[in-house]
């Protein structure tokens, strides 16, 4: 039956039946979890920073494995922060079997890998020692976008989702508030998760220096690859070949490089971007100090 039809008959299925077969499928891959393989590699942010859109270009290539099942389009279960508590074999039932594998190897002559995609993984803070006692050995990705675009690009999502009914600049006023205390529950209890941490966090997820030192502390740096989101905007073809290559996997033609959840916004007011950007000089140059290298930002 031609893919298209079947995506159609998907989109036209009631609520129910998308619930009952979505339940279906995961109770098999969770009772197939023992014979699944965990990720070799994560994307892990920063939020607004492209993730998406590199998740999408890497399915691309034929020895990058999408989550499974493949028809749901996921790139994260979102395991490591809000679905900790379903456990091991759970997180494992998103990812394609070994057989599975052995077999595009045979035909194609390469194991393929497996990973997944979360911008929240970078920003909170357990998930580094989580991820570590899983996978050791994973290659993790990040993409940094410019601070103040990002706060901005961060904001208006949160306008389309319907959960921010602030301006800017009443959200970034808003946000030590709607913070205050959220560290603190997440820290007493690990199975906590705080929607104002992951939603309203528009200036603080652009101090990149402490995010990244909290995965230094428990990674080595050689299992990173860290670039400018601008470096994916500019040239997607370069930036995903740079990443493949990180990852041991062939260069491969991107056949679509449409760019994923961008969003087109109004004009920043200027006061606010020149404050914005002012506040991030310092943590620019701290980022710098610390990788080794600059980017275009202001610092």
């Amino acid at each position: 039956m031609p893919t298209g039809f079947v995506a159609r008959a998907k989109d036209r299925s009631p609520r129910w039946m998308k619930d009952t077969a979505n339940a279906m499928t995961r109770a098999y891959a969770v009772r197939t979890a023992d014979q699944r393989h965990l990720p070799d590699f994560l994307i892990i942010g920063t939020k607004r920073g492209g993730t998406t859109s590199l998740w999408n270009y890497l399915i691309q290539h034929p020895l990058v494995m999408p989550m499974y099942p493949a028809s749901r389009g996921v790139k994260s279960p979102g395991y490591y922060y809000v679905n900790y508590g379903k456990g091991d074999a759970w997180y494992r039932s998103h990812f394609a079997t070994e057989r599975e594998l052995d077999r595009i190897e045979e035909h194609l002559g390469t194991r393929p890998i497996t990973g997944e995609a979360c911008p929240y993984y970078m920003y909170y803070p357990p998930v580094p020692e989580r991820v570590h006692a899983r996978t050791p050995d994973v290659k993790i990705i990040v993409t940094l976008r410019d601070p103040v675009k990002r706060a901005y690009s961060h904001y208006w999502e949160r306008v389309g989702d319907g959960v921010e009914d602030l301006s800017f600049e009443e959200a970034l006023a808003a946000e030590p508030e709607r913070l205050r205390g959220e560290r603190e529950k997440m820290a007493a209890d690990p199975m906590y998760y705080s929607r104002a941490h992951d939603f309203y966090t528009y200036r603080d997820r652009g101090i990149y220096r402490p995010q990244l030192e909290n995965w230094f502390s428990v990674f080595p740096r050689e299992q990173f690859l860290i670039m400018p989101a601008e470096d994916l905007y500019g040239n997607e073809q370069a930036a995903v070949d740079r990443v493949t290559e990180f990852l041991g996997l062939p260069a491969h033609p991107l056949k679509i490089a449409e760019r994923h959840n961008h969003l087109p916004a109004p004009p920043m007011n200027p006061d606010t971007k020149e404050e914005l950007t002012e506040f991030y000089r310092p943590h620019n140059r701290a980022l710098y100090d610390l990788l080794g290298e600059e980017y275009s930002w202001p610092a």
